[in-house]
């Protein structure tokens, strides 16, 4: 995405208000950029390149508990009474109404939101779905303990839908560390399958070697603005 440098910051204000870009104006100078125009476009830049190992990461989190659940409750889950009941009331109403517009689990797999696996990956289902299973379905995770797996997970996936709200809406991601968020990424993939995580390094990796990638330097003043 090219710079917009020789558009005026009360043109790009026409557009995008004074509201959503007093953020960058805050902090374009600190950040090595000559215009609040260049900084937008940047942070649009950096936002697309995310979609992808966000996009993996969901994926094989799905994968994952797709995988588990099929182990013990057999590959129409969804319709399970044993694993409906094991739900939280909200979470089972969220399952229940989603499978009634879809007659195979991968179509259920595909509309349940985020944060019903996020909410799957808690201690109640310790016993009966992580600690037995989990291990297996992460093979290549550097932690030995299930339990301690599962919240890693568990807090992977919050750092995600945070990241992911932002993009959605066109909010700053600067302000964030974003090596931790592509690391928290590429873990939930790399657990699962080392080849793919390595492949999706390689696609992420032109849209953050740009030296204008040093916001860490400022992020607290950032977070304070």
């Amino acid at each position: 995405m090219p710079e917009a440098t020789n558009l005026s910051i009360d043109e790009l204000t026409k557009v995008l208000s004074a509201p959503r870009l007093e953020t960058y104006q805050l902090a374009y100078d600190q950040l090595g950029f000559s215009d609040v125009t260049g900084l937008y476009a940047w942070n649009a830049k950096v936002s697309a390149a995310l979609i992808l190992p966000a996009h993996f990461a969901e994926i094989s989190i799905r994968n994952v508990a797709d995988e588990v659940l099929t182990t013990v409750y057999g590959e129409r889950w969804p319709w399970s009474l044993g694993f409906v009941q094991s739900l939280p009331h909200r979470q089972s109403q969220d399952l229940r109404r989603t499978r009634s517009n879809h007659t195979t689990t991968g179509k259920v797999i595909a509309e349940l939101k985020l944060v019903f696996w996020q909410q799957l990956f808690t201690q109640r289902h310790d016993n009966r779905l992580w600690l037995p299973y989990l291990a297996s379905a992460m093979p290549h995770s550097p932690t030995r303990s299930p339990r301690l797996l599962r919240l890693e997970i568990r807090e992977s996936i919050e750092r995600i839908r945070k990241l992911r709200n932002r993009i959605a809406h066109h909010e700053p991601v600067f302000t964030r560390d974003l090596s931790e968020d592509l690391a928290v990424m590429l873990n939930l993939i790399s657990y699962r399958s080392e080849a793919t995580g390595d492949w999706v390094k390689v696609w992420k990796r032109p849209a953050f070697s740009s030296q204008r990638y040093r916001f860490h330097q400022h992020l607290a003043a950032l977070s304070r603005a």
